[in-house]
């Protein structure tokens, strides 16, 4: 006899919904995470009296109502809406571009007048076929938007020049005619009061959480505890690599305190030159609406991804996909083993993205 019905291999957001849901089920869980704390990339802590995205900004948005009312019933949610800022040289611009970016660029009032200075810039430097990201954003945008609000973050995103960058990359870029600065076109958007770690340690509740363990250093150890096991690791790690390393782009924080009450104004500055070596600046008592007597800011800087680093954003180019489809095929003769969340799948994932992942896995795992 096992001990467990399930292993599951990371205390992420995956992991804590698909446990939550498998308790619920009446089946014993047990979930270990490498890392000396629960919640994943999403995890905060308290600095100050203000809750760090120790990770980066996380916003939860959907427009999945199954999905909102889940996580409702383990936090309550501000109503913080995503207005991030561009900061080029010293200029201020608002995201998405919508009209108060364009009246910022060129002093166009209406609708029509955006438009048709878009279409103007986009009649200049049109192509036919785009060959690369940057012929793709100018056929899309125009010069303006493209120089000032795009090439240079998009170049610091990737580490390669817009000129080497695949033109699928952006497929669109939104414009909005309208003076809506609410980034997200989904219907429900917030933080959690009192931060994610919070939320997850909810989901957790009852649960046989255990932090510092690494599931590849003694796998066989842990098959032997549960019947089933769930690893929200990479999946190519899973393998030791053998077809290759999948491929990631990284991410490095600098987070410091600063004895003023309000720095810069915003929850999320992005910094779009490529002088400027970070592509934002987090100010994280915004997303809570503090009045903490002090701040504490994050800048970020993207980096070039190797072993042992720990991934963010997938390179969901063919190659990679290539070599993903290796590693699935792989995956299906483990038998008692799935692969789930954003690293099991070598896939990006927003928050609702995860949950609904999640949900699916127990409903078909579970419906037994």
């Amino acid at each position: 006899m096992k001990t467990y019905d399930y292993l599951i291999v990371g205390a992420g957001l995956f992991g804590a919904v698909f446990a939550r849901e498998a308790k619920q089920a009446g089946k014993k869980c047990l979930v270990i995470e490498k890392r000396d704390h629960i919640a994943g990339n999403i995890y905060t802590q308290e600095t100050e009296g203000i809750q760090v995205h120790v990770y980066g900004a996380h916003i939860f948005h959907t427009s999945n109502r199954e999905v909102w009312d889940y996580v409702r019933q383990f936090a309550e949610f501000n109503r913080y809406t995503n207005m991030p800022v561009a900061n080029y040289k010293g200029e201020i611009y608002n995201l998405p571009f919508n009209m108060n970016t364009f009246h910022k660029l060129w002093g166009v009032a209406t609708p029509k007048e955006a438009k048709e200075k878009i279409e103007e810039q986009k009649r200049e430097c049109a192509v036919g076929h785009p060959q690369n990201l940057e012929e793709q954003a100018l056929n899309l945008v125009g010069r303006d938007v493209y120089e000032r609000l795009v090439k240079g973050y998009t170049e610091k995103q990737w580490g390669r020049r817009a000129t080497e960058l695949p033109a699928f990359i952006i497929r669109r870029l939104p414009v909005r005619f309208t003076y809506d600065n609410n980034y997200f076109d989904d219907a429900y958007q917030g933080i959690p009061v009192g931060g994610y770690t919070k939320m997850v340690e909810k989901l957790f509740e009852g649960i046989e959480v255990r932090l510092g363990e690494d599931f590849l250093e003694n796998r066989e150890y842990y098959k032997g505890l549960a019947d089933q096991v769930i690893y929200t690791g990479m999946i190519d790690a899973y393998f030791d690599y053998c077809f290759g390393a999948l491929e990631y782009r990284s991410l490095r924080f600098e987070t410091e305190i600063l004895d003023e009450e309000n720095h810069q104004g915003n929850a999320v500055v992005n910094y779009t030159e490529y002088e400027v070596p970070y592509t934002r600046i987090i100010e994280h008592k915004h997303f809570e609406y503090g009045t903490q007597p002090k701040t504490v800011i994050t800048r970020e800087y993207p980096k070039a991804w190797t072993i042992g680093d720990e991934p963010y954003y997938p390179m969901n180019d063919a190659k990679n996909a290539a070599l993903y489809q290796k590693y699935q095929e792989a995956a299906r003769k483990e038998g008692n083993v799935a692969f789930g969340g954003r690293l099991g799948q070598y896939r990006y994932f927003d928050m609702d993205d995860t949950v609904a992942s999640a949900l699916a896995y127990a409903k078909e795992m579970l419906k037994n």
